[in-house]
């Protein structure tokens, strides 16, 4: 209900189109399948001066992303930590250099056909670190940071009436299973975020559901709940 939500809202919401599976961020070779993917110069560098002149903005600017994006979101503040007032991070995998998350930035990848050598290159190539967004999270200090993550078990929304459910018990069953079990891995990355923001002494605004999966219906209440916060960091 983003349009909806924000109607009312004094803020503008710029949303990328395009860029899935690509992790927003810039690919060392062009891939065949997913083309050539400059996010993080895009998004961080040549977009925002468009925005402001176009849209005649304050120059100030949160951000916020799910599942994928929701890595993404991390690693673009990282990338120019000045940018950003705020993050909102849902159901993310943080934790992306270490042997399980290397796999499943693979699995999300290659499930669109991209080869993730050409997005950061082999297993030991220095990319994976520096597009980590745990082992640098030094550089998330002083920005309002808003991360959630559910444990996968069923909740709320899972049942007929559910969002995007329409009544579909295959659609539900989906939901179940398969957004239970990422989002179960998700959680364990966002524990280690969590973990790694505490022993730097950064703060954060934390949402661990002991129920839900990896759906829609959830990242629609996160982008609610993490809304006061985002709108307290650009003093609306």
């Amino acid at each position: 209900d983003v349009v909806d939500f924000f109607a009312d809202k004094n803020v503008n919401v710029v949303t990328p189109v395009g860029g899935a599976y690509s992790y927003y961020t810039d690919w060392q070779k062009p891939d065949p399948v997913l083309g050539v993917n400059e996010w993080t110069t895009f998004l961080t560098e040549e977009l925002p001066p468009i925005v402001d002149a176009a849209l005649g903005t304050n120059g100030e600017n949160a951000i916020a992303g799910l599942s994928m994006s929701g890595t993404s979101v991390l690693s673009l503040a990282e990338a120019a930590p000045s940018l950003y007032r705020a993050v909102g991070a849902f159901s993310g995998c943080a934790q992306t250099s270490t042997k399980p998350g290397r796999d499943y930035v693979t699995f999300v990848v290659s499930f669109r056909g991209g080869d993730v050598e050409n997005m950061w290159g082999p297993p030991d190539d220095p990319a994976w670190v520096t597009n980590d967004p745990v082992v640098n999270a030094e550089k998330l200090r002083g920005i309002d940071l808003y991360i959630s993550n559910a444990t996968g078990l069923p909740g709320i929304h899972e049942n007929l009436n559910g969002p995007d459910i329409n009544g579909d018990v295959g659609t539900l069953a989906n939901q179940v299973i398969i957004g239970g079990i990422i989002e179960a891995g998700t959680n364990q990355c966002t524990h280690a975020l969590a973990d790694r923001l505490n022993a730097l002494g950064i703060p954060a605004t934390y949402d661990f559901r002991p129920t839900g999966t990896h759906s829609w219906g959830y990242w629609q209440d996160d982008l609610h709940n993490s809304w006061p916060m985002i709108a307290g960091s650009l003093a609306l």
